[in-house]
């Protein structure tokens, strides 16, 4: 993935209503501010988990920092399993991201891609496994 910013959602709903999403923001990654920093990568879910409330709510825990580098490939992976989800980011080992308690039950959905507006994006040999 080459972008600026964007979002992986999954468990859309087929009226596209409901949905979880991890959000990746590039430019943070290398910020010279660590604030600024640790809101590199997000999960929220809508409705009712929008960032705002999560971050008000429970500062930092749907939040992380990621190395990344605007303008430059990143390579993502994504594990979604009943309530938990895992974001890898180049490669690494461990997750950027942990989220232990997605906020919608488990069920099937679409998945999207989202790129805010003003945003160029390039997305490259995506797979989607069961």
């Amino acid at each position: 993935m080459l972008v600026d910013s964007s979002a992986f959602a999954f468990r859309v709903s087929a009226d596209r209503s409901r949905f979880e999403c991890l959000y990746l923001r590039p430019k943070n990654g290398r910020a010279e501010d660590q604030l600024q920093r640790n809101h590199s990568t997000q999960y929220i879910s809508l409705p009712g988990y929008p960032w705002q409330k999560l971050r008000s709510e429970t500062p930092g825990k749907y939040e992380s920092y990621a190395d990344m580098v605007a303008g430059k490939w990143i390579h993502v992976k994504i594990e979604v399993s009943g309530q938990r989800a895992r974001l890898y980011l180049n490669g690494a080992e461990q997750p950027s991201l942990m989220v232990n308690d997605l906020k919608q039950a488990p069920a099937a959905g679409d998945i999207a891609l989202w790129v805010g507006p003003g945003t160029v994006a390039h997305f490259a040999n995506l797979t989607v496994h069961p």
